[in-house]
């Protein structure tokens, strides 16, 4: 047997993720006077999809953008992260995105670095800018120390694999500490319990490099530990259909192509988008996002590759971009390109489209981040109904941090979580992965999920007959691993969990993508290769009752 602390761990808010979102709904919930912990499965100094930093902030300010919002939501809606938001969520962010940008500002997070509140970047020419330019190298520091001044718990190295329900809500989680090399199980008694765990990478082969699994875009131990802890608790689903695509440069999956300040181009230098013609600092070149498909499509079609092309841009600016890498946290990259004499202004840096990952596709909540089960609230990436990546994470976090600290302060005391039989099914699980002495590992299983996305819910296409195929093979390969699979320390069980949680969102994927008939984005069904109007505010959620799916439409809010 798995070894297991037999003393519960107790709080009155309990978060999942010490990312963004996480130490953002922590300090929030802390303010409000409750008792706060964070569990996070590596250090919240260094964790998560803005470990290293960030550079761009969506949100609305007044006294830059006039006193009418509408204009802002506009851009919002078209932008890169604005296609899969209820509307009532998109207001609620925009109206406090500010208040949090003061926030950070205030704390040390210089979101002013040129001494203004400066729009840089993901702009389209003649039309307001809503990606504020700031300096994130060090956020995840300062929020970690924010946290801890007001007294919150942190918990490091400490993932949660489950929440657990009792009687329809939220009264606790199992975590299993990976400090040592034995793992231990911990059980947590919570009035509220927030997650936040970021994406879901590793669902897909990398696109740079098949062979190296952590070659990813954004953190590859975000998992889809939110979505499916989420999925297991009866919470739903949304938008988990649409597969989502991210682009940079070849080979070295790094994210900021907005922080590049050059020319989408053909092998010709001349561009491919309508856009710019030349580098412009304010704008950079939006083709990348309006068209998220076109350094695939130039490969496809024999006019690739498709090049990101900076020997127009001035010297300042290029310092400049040099300076927002940096601060979007891609040094490793930088030293990379210095030790190999790449240089912008005379070579031609070749990007391409990443594999499909969840961001902005997974958990729906309501106005206050909570979900369909009471006490049980998610911010940050694996929500499914709002994104705005960064922005999105603060600000919905510091909501979903007050609201479940509302609960926690208005409701009963703290239940005794292990008692739930969930914690003996779960624990017994944890624990014949770790008795068998062979069997396949958590690579092993990784990479069979991965091919079989690819092959059957993957983004060329997708119908009736390959959909359902790939459910079937699905099945089987999860009873294999629930069977065979085999971790030996506490570091390998962690991530054959991980590739649990992938699981649930890969079955999610399958049943969504099934019930969509029609082809939307890069949802391509053979079988349906029209766009259905009649789905144009249309939401598809997908949750377990007693073990079984529910799938469910719902207008757009």
């Amino acid at each position: 047997m798995i070894r297991m602390d037999k003393k519960p761990l107790e709080t009155d808010v309990l978060v999942v993720g010490g990312g963004i979102a996480g130490l953002m709904a922590a300090i929030n919930a802390a303010d409000q006077g409750v008792s706060v912990m964070i569990a996070e499965k590596a250090n919240t100094k260094r964790s998560g999809s803005g470990a290293t930093g960030n550079d761009h902030f969506c949100c609305y300010i007044p006294e830059i953008h006039g006193d009418d919002v509408a204009p802002i939501f506009h851009e919002y809606k078209n932008s890169l992260v604005g296609g899969y938001a209820d509307d009532s969520l998109v207001r609620k962010f925009l109206e406090q995105a500010f208040d949090r940008v003061k926030d950070w500002d205030s704390w040390g997070i210089s979101m002013r670095p040129t001494g203004k509140w400066e729009f840089i970047g993901h702009a389209f020419p003649g039309r307001p800018r809503i990606w504020l330019k700031y300096a994130g190298h060090n956020q995840k520091a300062i929020l970690t120390a924010q946290a801890k001044k007001r007294g919150v718990r942190i918990e490091n190295h400490m993932p949660v694999a489950d929440v657990l329900v009792e009687d329809g809500k939220a009264i606790g989680a199992i975590a299993v500490s990976v400090r040592k090399n034995e793992p231990e199980i911990k059980i947590i008694r919570a009035k509220s319990v927030i997650l936040a765990t970021g994406s879901a990478s590793r669902l897909y082969p990398p696109a740079p490099s098949p062979g190296m699994l952590f070659n990813t875009a954004f953190c590859p131990s975000c998992t889809g530990a939110a979505h499916g802890a989420a999925f297991r608790a009866g919470a739903n689903l949304v938008n988990m259909e649409f597969p989502n695509r991210h682009a940079g440069p070849k080979f070295m999956a790094r994210c900021g192509k907005a922080t590049w300040i050059g020319v989408v181009a053909d092998p010709h230098g001349k561009p491919v988008g309508p856009f710019v013609s030349k580098p412009t600092k304010e704008l950079g070149d939006i083709t990348a996002d309006v068209w998220n498909t076109v350094f695939t499509d130039y490969m496809d079609s024999g006019r690739g590759p498709a090049y990101m092309d900076c020997s127009g841009t001035s010297e300042d600016d290029v310092q400049y971009m040099m300076w927002g890498l940096k601060s979007e946290g891609n040094t490793a990259m930088l030293d990379y390109m210095k030790k190999e004499g790449i240089d912008v202004r005379k070579h031609m840096v070749e990007f391409m489209q990443y594999e499909p990952h969840l961001i902005g596709r997974g958990i729906e909540i309501d106005l206050d981040g909570e979900t369909r089960v009471p006490g049980l609230f998610a911010a940050g990436d694996p929500v499914g109904n709002f994104r705005a990546d960064i922005a999105g994470a603060a600000t919905y976090g510091w909501i979903a941090g007050g609201s479940a600290a509302r609960r926690a302060l208005n409701g009963k005391g703290l239940e005794k979580a292990e008692q739930s039989s969930m914690v003996e099914e779960r624990v017994g699980l944890y624990g014949r992965f770790m008795k068998r002495d062979r069997g396949p590992d958590w690579r092993e299983a990784n990479v069979a999920l991965q091919q079989l996305m690819k092959d059957y819910a993957g983004i060329q296409v997708r119908s009736e007959t390959i959909l359902q195929a790939g459910l079937k093979y699905f099945g089987n390969l999860k009873g294999k691993v629930l069977e065979t699979m085999a971790a030996g320390n506490a570091h390998t069980l962690m991530r054959s969990l991980e590739v649990l949680d992938l699981m649930e969102c890969a079955e999610a994927i399958f049943l969504t993508a099934l019930e969509r008939k029609e082809t939307r984005a890069q949802h391509r069904r053979s079988d349906f290769p029209f766009t259905n109007p009649l789905l144009a505010d249309k939401f598809l959620t997908v949750r377990k009752e007693k073990g079984s799916p529910v799938i469910e439409w719902r207008n757009r809010a």
